[in-house]
């Protein structure tokens, strides 16, 4: 078998000047300036795919191929993801962005829930410590230990505010568990079938989902490792499910395409709610909703693009879509690559979608 699987999809050539500009074989020396990468790419216009290919193995121990159908972790993009399906009770009128959450959670600390809200909790501007990963810290077996949703809230994100909330930035993963807490009380269901009623199930995703403990046990997910070469280790980080918004998300390439256009171009939340959860809420930082926005420079021009980023053990995601006309791109990767080399990946790729010469893969 080939170490390169590529798919070039009919008639993609035809669909844009960007793309009449971009043949696969320029996608491929693009990456070919990345001799050390491993995993899954996409490019694509809209939820169209230009180009795809898979390089390297699943599971090299296994001897298990990758494919560009297999499931990676997706790290903290699970909290963009997140952001997404709040926006979509707001749509529906089940939660506010502003209210205190103690509207939505009586149990939580009186004191300290009277002054957060869901933004604040969103756009890491809450002051809640991260009382979970210093507890994951300090003892692994955390990791591996199921909790209630609101028991890990009163564990892991009922602390003192580290400042007042909206005032200051802090990224906090404990966040994540009230925000999960509110979802699921404020909607009477599972985060679980929240995503998938609201989100997967529309826009037919069905290489994604969330997972809890290892991700390995997800048929079709790609194994985690401190390398791709001999010996093999194993890099490795649990989630356990109540902290799935923070990083239980897993997707395959052509999959997180296809839900960033639903989201960013189609019709999973209205046009205000789009607006909302891309909106910078601190400008520093430039953090919206779960994820950044971000005006960078992209194929030799400054542009407007969703910027959002994900590891966890091994893991590595990124994903690209400039906001005016739909460009994206999708770099997928499970044995520790460098993240500035994974968004070298991203940025040599999306020059070749505008038909921009650059030397972006020389930075390999």
């Amino acid at each position: 078998m080939n170490r390169r699987q590529c798919i070039g999809l009919a008639g993609a050539l035809a669909l844009s000047p960007f793309v009449r500009a971009a043949s696969q074989d320029r996608y491929a020396a693009a990456l070919a300036g990345f001799p050390d990468f491993h995993g899954v790419v996409v490019a694509g216009l809209g939820s169209k795919i230009l180009y795809a290919q898979a390089i390297g193995q699943a599971d090299p121990q296994a001897g298990t191929p990758l494919a560009t159908s297999t499931r990676f972790e997706s790290g903290s993009v699970s909290k963009w993801i997140a952001s997404i399906v709040v926006m979509k009770m707001v749509d529906l009128g089940l939660v506010k962005l502003d209210e205190p959450i103690t509207r939505y959670l009586p149990a939580y600390r009186a004191d300290t829930g009277a002054q957060l809200t869901l933004r604040h909790l969103l756009s890491h501007s809450s002051g809640v410590p991260n009382d979970v990963v210093a507890a994951r810290k300090a003892d692994r077996q955390v990791a591996y230990t199921e909790l209630e949703q609101m028991e890990a809230v009163k564990r892991y994100a009922s602390g003192d505010l580290a400042f007042k909330p909206g005032t200051d930035w802090d990224y906090s993963h404990s966040n994540w568990l009230i925000v999960k807490a509110v979802v699921e009380q404020a909607s009477g269901k599972s985060y679980a079938d929240c995503l998938q009623q609201w989100v997967l199930a529309p826009l037919g995703l069905t290489e994604s989902g969330l997972f809890s403990g290892e991700s390995s046990a997800v048929p079709g997910m790609a194994v985690a490792y401190s390398a791709p070469n001999p010996p093999f280790e194993r890099k490795v980080s649990a989630i356990p499910g109540y902290m799935a918004m923070a990083g239980g998300f897993y997707a395959s390439a052509p999959d997180m395409l296809r839900l960033m256009d639903g989201v960013l171009g189609g019709q999973i939340l209205s046009p205000a709610a789009r607006q909302v959860l891309m909106r910078v809420q601190m400008p520093k930082q430039r953090y919206a909703l779960g994820g950044r926005t971000q005006v960078e420079l992209i194929a030799g021009q400054m542009r407007e693009a969703a910027w959002e980023d994900g590891s966890n053990g091994g893991f590595r995601l990124v994903a690209r879509r400039v906001l005016a006309d739909g460009q994206s791109v999708i770099v997928m990767n499970h044995t520790s690559y460098p993240h500035q080399k994974v968004g070298h990946v991203a940025s040599a790729l999306m020059d070749v979608s505008y038909g921009f010469e650059s030397s972006t893969s020389s930075k390999a």
